[in-house]
């Protein structure tokens, strides 16, 4: 027959067991949390990097996360857009017209990645259109500027054409997935991270939206602008926060159409990565 003092021993042994298993069952649920929000975190970053990727003008971002991702095994090279949208897309106009004229700034921004000049800053245009000629090796991309959209913007573009900074360079990225599909040039390095030595202002506005057709500027934050731009062949689902200053005509989009079908090789993710064709802008032209 069980004792008092036995039944107080057993008492304090079933007390301590389960004392351990709830410590044990505490702990666990400690570390679930902690892997669940460090998940939470990975997707948040995943997400701002996407988005900040596609800029990278006169900074490092593009480049380093082509840095991240050069330890991971690439998606497969040659991936193409399952479709490319057809519907050419208007180009915006401003809710509220600018002045006739503007006065811009181009502040230093670290070391150009080729010779150039800033242009001029007084009394620069807010009218008309500019004719821009790309030819690359992949065929002739005509675009239109629309200093009513961008004076600044276009004020640069042209500049830089004039001085020859776009000729002899590579178009070093190209997105080929559904909701981002453009073809991104104007870095002379070739790395994402190449500017022309100075930076300008966003030129923008709510009612923005891409589509096929829009020539925009890629950036890697607010106001950091440089010399390179992305050219939408397709859908591009993105925030109103890309100068646009421009369009691509129906001639340049088929050129684009054709360099976007050969693939990317996805160096920087599935979709998104360098074109598997080279594509090199041997002349930009103005008029």
């Amino acid at each position: 027959m069980a004792t008092n003092q036995m039944r107080r021993e057993a008492a304090k042994r079933k007390l301590a067991s389960q004392q351990e298993r709830r410590a044990t069952q505490a702990k666990r649920r400690k570390q679930i949390a902690v892997i669940t929000s460090a998940a939470v975190v990975v997707v948040v970053v995943v997400g701002v990097v996407l988005l900040s990727t596609l800029g990278g003008s006169g900074n490092d971002t593009t480049s380093s996360a082509a840095g991240a991702s050069a330890t991971e095994a690439p998606a497969a090279a040659g991936t193409t857009p399952d479709q490319i949208p057809t519907a050419i897309t208007p180009l915006p106009t401003r809710p509220t017209a600018l002045p006739a004229t503007a006065t811009c700034s181009y502040p230093s921004d670290g070391q150009a990645a080729k010779p150039a000049q800033a242009p001029p800053t007084n009394d620069v245009s807010a009218q008309g259109t500019v004719a821009v000629t790309l030819q690359t090796n992949a065929g002739t991309i005509p675009l239109t500027l629309d200093r009513a959209l961008a004076p600044c913007t276009v004020n640069s573009f042209v500049s830089l054409a004039k001085q020859g900074y776009f000729n002899s360079t590579g178009c070093h990225r190209l997105t080929t997935s559904a909701g981002l599909q453009v073809l991104q040039c104007g870095d002379p390095s070739g790395t994402g991270a190449g500017g022309p030595g100075y930076k300008f202002a966003d030129e923008t506005f709510p009612q923005l939206t891409y589509g096929r057709g829009i020539l925009a500027m890629a950036n890697a934050g607010p106001n950091t602008n440089g010399s390179q731009f992305f050219m939408v062949y397709g859908d591009a689902q993105l925030p109103p926060n890309y100068t646009v200053f421009g369009s691509i005509s129906p001639q340049g989009l088929q050129v684009v159409d054709s360099i976007a079908r050969k693939g990317t090789d996805s160096s920087n993710g599935p979709g998104d990565g360098k074109p598997v064709q080279p594509v090199t802008i041997q002349t930009a032209t103005v008029g």
